[in-house]
């Protein structure tokens, strides 16, 4: 099943050193037995792989939505030392900070009377799919402060309150963030992008909290059962990827003048403190910044459609909380029993803060972080809290969604977008998006159940459950 490869617990998995030459700690993967038995051979090459970079500590780790990426598996967790090790773009991905966030509204379900009206009006307001532009004429100017300030430029531009910044992952901006390393062709692509869905799987939802498993957590979180909320999934659009392509190519040849060898050139990667890899994180900063500018603008242009259907007050939809998916951050973590700053690489991972950590929000202190793990369109989606075990064993981290296990290809060649949205229609669910390939490409099967994926980090304690949302119409880019 999976050759060379050894369990050490119940889903947990050890690739040992050797696996690939040149592997400085073991890879550990979280997965059933299931699930292991359908995961690429790639993916695992791909973690063992990172396994190979100089400065990693501890491990090169892969959450249950584990597929294969570009360079980091999606799924992929690694720490490096930050007088040793590496930045890689590869272990960022090209959709910078893409995250998700959610949102509540004091509706319960049978407020909802015409749900088709309400999802088409969000569908119109909020720009959807490839190439998606804003009605916002963003300046040069404000271009330049999204990506300086993130979130907090949106608030106080009037697109949002104080407190949903309380409520984003380093209240919605990296202070790290330099402008100067973020090319003219990329603030060309970001300019007219901020306020959009953008395409792929990024969604924008209207869900009902299903099931409650942990009272406290979900009091604490403001979540309640029947209660309608509003889920947004997104990232930094043709900004984020331009950076990306950008910086790749002078982390090509970094990586050759900083006499680094690798296994895959994908991985291509520069010292975290040399003039490149400072660049690079500078910018890859910048634009995770704007992606949480971006997300702030679609949820107020959500609130006002909420406002403006039914009547009620902005200010009654809290933001539950705002987490990255993909970024590398800079933080501290214990490493045999010593504190230490390390350069952390989420891709397709998602911040696992247990109680007590700082940056936590303080009315969360005792709690843990909110934890949000989208299903695919259709299924269910989940609400989790961070825990001390993530932080001892998986550096704060844990899944981020289901994870793919059919490319966008095979739906399309196996699905049509109609069958689809027809057959989420019999199950109540509404479907919108800017055409029928679109659907075919997000269709619920072509990722892993989310049921078995959250049960996994549950049972793993990397994220323990706090409630169940259920989709009753998805707008899709």
């Amino acid at each position: 099943m999976l050759d060379g490869v050894i369990r050490v617990g119940a889903d947990e998995w050890e690739i040992p050193v050797g696996y690939v030459p040149g592997m400085r700690v073991p890879g550990r993967f979280f997965l059933s037995d299931a699930l292991a038995a359908i995961l690429e051979p790639g993916a695992v090459q791909q973690l063992a792989n990172v396994a190979t970079l100089p400065g990693i500590v501890r491990y090169s780790l892969g959450m249950p939505d584990i597929h294969w990426g570009y360079g980091f598996p999606i799924g992929g967790v690694a720490a490096f030392s930050l007088e040793e090790g590496v930045i890689s773009p590869g272990g960022v991905g090209f959709d910078i900070n893409c995250g998700v966030r959610l949102f509540t509204t004091p509706l319960r379900r049978e407020d909802i009377k015409k749900a088709r009206d309400f999802i088409e009006s969000l569908f119109h307001a909020v720009p959807t799919g490839v190439g998606a532009k804003s009605s916002l004429k963003v300046s040069p100017a404000a271009l330049m402060a999204m990506m300086e300030k993130g979130a907090g430029w949106a608030v106080d531009a009037g697109y949002g309150v104080e407190r949903d910044l309380a409520r984003c992952e380093e209240s919605g901006a990296m202070k790290q963030a330099d402008i100067r390393a973020v090319s003219a062709k990329a603030r060309a692509r970001g300019t007219p992008q901020g306020g959009t869905l953008g395409s792929g799987n990024h969604f924008l939802e209207l869900q009902v909290v299903s099931e409650i498993y942990d009272q406290t957590a979900a009091a604490a979180f403001g979540l309640s059962p029947g209660q309608i909320c509003c889920m947004i999934h997104c990232g930094s659009r043709g900004l984020g990827h331009q950076v990306c392509t950008d910086h790749l190519k002078i982390l090509e040849s970094a990586t050759k003048k900083y006499h680094i060898t690798l296994p895959d050139r994908q991985l291509a990667c520069a010292p975290i403190q040399s003039p490149e890899g400072t660049a690079y994180f500078g910018a890859m900063a910048a634009a995770a910044n704007y992606a949480w500018a971006n997300r702030q603008l679609i949820m107020h242009a959500a609130r006002r459609e909420f406002e403006r259907m039914f009547g009620i007050e902005y200010e009654s939809m809290p933001l539950v909380y705002d987490v990255t998916h993909n970024v590398a951050k800079i933080e501290e973590h214990t490493v045999d029993g010593q504190k230490v700053r390390l350069c952390v690489h989420r891709k397709g991972a998602t911040r696992s803060y247990g109680p007590g950590t700082p940056g936590l929000p303080g009315d969360l202190a005792a709690i843990g972080q909110p934890v949000i793990i989208p299903g695919s369109m259709g299924t269910s989606s989940y609400i989790l809290k961070g825990t001390a075990t993530a932080m001892e064993r998986t550096f704060g981290s844990t899944c981020h969604g289901s994870g793919r296990v059919m490319s966008r290809s095979q739906a399309k060649k196996k699905l049509t977008g109609k069958e689809v949205a027809d057959h989420l229609l019999s199950q109540g669910i509404i479907v919108r998006a800017p055409n029928e390939a679109a659907i075919a490409d997000e269709a619920p099967e072509v990722y892993k159940p989310s049921s078995e994926v959250v049960q996994i980090v549950h049972d793993a304690g990397l994220s323990t459950l706090i409630a169940r949302l259920s989709p009753i119409g998805v707008i899709k880019g």
